[in-house]
């Protein structure tokens, strides 16, 4: 990535100085490894459950969308660049396999805690299910507010509080950004609210808000194995940390930069992007993820 210099208030000396200067020290940046530490807490390995709680109006074709590509993480027979290969960079971490599966589903159509939740109503939500070796996805339309959705995040990943008998258990929730804030939870997928204007990709299957979700759905579904209770790998303080996909952001393909998503696959028929197969047929733009193997961020293409 090139340095941004004010030329205009430099000596002609050390502007020649710095333009000679300027790809190597680039390319001393570049090199420098990620390096996401691992502080010997529990991991989620093995077979996962995935429950999902729908809270809010979601269409049936909203809902597959998420559904397949749940499904998609742990179905191998997909043409590369897939889903599955993608989630597979999660093997690379300590412990093996992370193996997802779709389990319960609860729709709340009836809006229970009204259109606008606290952290307590995401707790509450989450504490529906305690199964072993689970992850409650808590999934939020696009007319539900959520404390701190769009000012500080797209969505979240913490845990409930082991009680009566009852084992602590991992929950996600994720916000359908459509009508609040795309520009900062949907991009690529619409203008972003700050940095470089460039035109935003078409989403894979033309739900911007819901395409959008896939992105933060995967960046936190890989977060929650890899770091579930703050004492897996992650980099920076525990309570604001740099995960195996957010140390990442904004990268989806090769030659990425603030602003560029990166090269990725574009469907002849719709012009849509992606960088991701999945099962049924479908197409997703998923972010880089980081790699223990190289300490770097790894994208499909």
């Amino acid at each position: 990535m090139a340095f941004n210099y004010r030329f205009a208030t430099l000596p002609s000396s050390l502007l020649v100085l710095l333009l000679l200067l300027e790809p190597a020290l680039g390319a001393l940046v570049q090199q420098q490894p990620l390096v996401l530490k691992y502080h010997n807490g529990e991991l989620l390995k093995g077979k996962i459950t995935v429950n999902l709680i729908w809270y809010g109006s979601f269409t049936p074709v909203q809902r597959s969308i998420i559904v397949d590509f749940v499904h998609s993480l742990g179905f191998p027979r997909t043409p590369l660049p897939s889903a599955a290969s993608w989630w597979k960079t999660t093997e690379n971490y300590k412990g093996g396999s992370s193996s997802l599966i779709v389990g319960k589903q609860v729709l709340y159509e009836k809006y229970s805690f009204g259109k606008s939740l606290r952290g307590s109503h995401l707790l509450a939500l989450a504490s529906k299910f305690n199964d072993l070796n689970s992850i409650n996805v808590i999934l939020t339309a696009k007319d539900v507010a959520v404390d701190g959705f769009c000012m500080s995040r797209c969505g979240t990943h913490r845990s409930t509080r082991p009680m009566n008998g009852k084992p602590r258990t991992a929950y996600i929730w994720v916000g359908n950004s459509e009508t609040q804030c795309p520009g900062q939870c949907a991009w690529p997928f619409h203008q972003p609210i700050y940095g470089p204007q460039t035109p935003p990709l078409v989403a894979p299957n033309g739900d911007v808000g819901v395409d959008g979700m896939i992105i933060n759905l995967a960046t936190l579904l890989a977060g929650t194995v890899t770091n579930p209770f703050n004492n897996g790998y992650f980099q920076g303080p525990p309570t604001a940390p740099l995960e195996a996909v957010s140390a990442c952001t904004g990268v989806f393909g090769s030659g990425s930069y603030p602003g560029y998503p990166g090269r990725v696959l574009k469907d002849k028929t719709t012009g849509a992007s992606y960088n991701a197969n999945g099962a049924n047929g479908r197409k997703y733009l998923l972010p880089a993820m980081w790699d223990p193997r190289s300490s770097s961020c790894k994208t499909l293409v």
